[in-house]
């Protein structure tokens, strides 16, 4: 198989070879690894591959699920697989590996996929970019030398160049939906616990935050979240699921749904116009399907949801990294971490449980306002970002004159706008690659709908993908091109 070949089909597409024996995992693995060669000097999305998972790799090992043998990368953040190497894409926590697996993992094996290795994110997962001391920076596969988002643009990044055609992503403020808007990939953020987040760890980052993958098709997503989407021991949530799998609802229709359009500026960022125009357009297509589409207004009241979301996040921040530092045997410093984690790690101290409370009540109403929204609308349809992507070093942890003092405005606030109300909400929210920027740079739709309804989701995004479709855009940086 050769790499063109090889970068055309997604997930399922290459299991099905699998399962009609025209190829197998073990040569799958061997052409991800070629198509790394390839690209990846470019783009910079992998830091390690598994050397057992491809020349060594024991195909009896892997799961019988409908991913059988397909290539995949795990995300460099908290640590899945036990006895792998775990850095957090810092200096702090260099030559760490996995103490306790994740159900995350285990969910991904019986899939079937093959893990063959760590993609690249920033310190701590705490950027919109994926930039970093440790690894250097991750390329848009569609203009070198332009961010591939944050913080999962390692995992999308080597989707979108063709190395893999799914890798695992998490989402605490769209780190699954930016790098998908701004690599023009597919990005669904699911509900709320809607995947284990156990053994150890009950809520990811106090709730907020959902594990999932990076795709370029519908059906990839639809079929992954049935992998994936399965109440493990001990969980201390579990949401409704419909009665029929996710894969065959994606199939079908959805039935007539009310659109409401946001572009309001809901921290402050304007739209960029072309950027708003795609959301229009997507507007259109699905009234054209019989759709009710309107525009819409958020009222966040006046609350300051950065403020208090970054007062949640980083509650006891220092005591991890402390901890890391104690696993690694490494000195918290400026040595170890980049200058704005470094800051954070400072002011974090600060936040004491009056604060916390506080934060975790402002969200509290925040969500309440947020959720209005869905009194009047099944489907809250906006840009995914306010703007496509930017050079390097527009989002980075280590951009000078940025810290605590004002890292919300510089850092977060033009990528999350509009990513950030759904894990507050607990929403399921999906980037999908519906237009192209006069820069030459994919545009990212973001639909969303109410808790427990993804099926809606890849429903309309199974629809909106055969009237605007997207498989034919191939960026520059791709094995195909190379």
């Amino acid at each position: 198989m050769n790499l063109t070949e090889y970068a055309s089909y997604d997930a399922l597409g290459l299991a099905e070879l699998v399962a009609k024996r025209q190829v197998s995992p073990k040569e799958l693995a061997q052409t991800a690894v070629a198509a790394r060669e390839k690209v990846d000097p470019a783009v910079r999305s992998v830091v390690e591959l598994y050397p057992d998972r491809i020349e060594g790799l024991d195909e009896k090992s892997l799961g019988n699920g409908p991913f059988r043998g397909v290539p995949f990368l795990i995300k460099d953040v908290f640590g899945h697989e036990k006895g792998r190497k775990i850095e957090f894409g810092s200096r702090l926590c260099a030559g760490m590996t996995v103490e306790v697996g994740t159900y995350l993992v285990d969910l991904l094996k019986a899939a079937g996929v093959n893990i063959l290795g760590r993609s690249a994110a920033p310190e701590y997962s705490m950027a919109a970019t994926t930039e970093s001391v440790m690894f250097g920076n991750t390329s848009n596969p569609w203009k070198h030398g332009y961010s591939a988002g944050g913080s999962t643009g390692g995992g999308q990044a080597a989707v979108t160049a063709g190395i893999v055609p799914i890798a695992h992503g998490s989402d605490i403020g769209g780190s699954i939906r930016i790098p998908a808007s701004w690599c023009g990939g597919v990005g669904l953020k699911p509900s709320r616990q809607r995947i284990s987040s156990g053994p150890v760890v009950d809520e990811g980052g106090w709730g907020y935050s959902m594990n999932f993958v990076q795709v370029k098709t519908v059906r990839d997503a639809a079929a992954m979240l049935d992998c994936l989407a399965i109440p493990q021991p001990g969980d201390p949530f579990i949401i409704p699921k419909p009665d029929e799998p996710y894969a065959a609802l994606a199939s079908k229709p959805a039935p007539k749904l009310r659109i409401g359009i946001v572009l309001d500026e809901l921290v402050g960022m304007k739209v960029d116009p072309e950027v708003a125009r795609a959301v229009e357009a997507a507007g259109k297509t699905l009234a054209g399907m019989g759709h009710t589409v309107e525009r819409a207004s958020v009222d966040l009241g006046g609350l300051d949801m950065l403020t208090a979301a970054f007062e949640v996040f980083f509650f006891g921040f220092d005591v991890r990294l402390d901890g890391y530092a104690k696993r690694s045997g490494h000195k918290v410093g400026p040595d170890t971490l980049e200058p704005v984690i470094l800051d954070v790690y400072e002011w974090s101290k600060s936040i004491g449980p009056a604060r916390f409370i506080a934060a975790c009540g402002t969200l509290n109403l925040v969500r309440r306002k947020l959720g209005a929204f869905y009194t009047k609308h099944d489907i809250w349809l906006s840009p995914t970002t306010a703007r496509v992507s930017e050079p390097w070093g527009r989002y980075n942890l280590s951009r000078p004159g940025v810290g605590t003092h004002n890292m919300r405005d510089e850092l977060f606030k033009p990528p999350c706008q509009y990513t950030l109300p759904h894990n507050v909400m607990g929403t399921p929210a999906m980037s999908l690659p519906l237009a192209m920027h006069s820069s030459g740079l994919p545009i990212g739709v973001q639909l969303a709908a109410k808790p427990a309804a993804e099926h809606l989701l890849l429903q309309l995004a199974a629809a909106l993908e055969e009237a605007m479709p997207w498989k034919e855009r191939i960026p520059p940086l791709h094995v195909s091109r190379m």
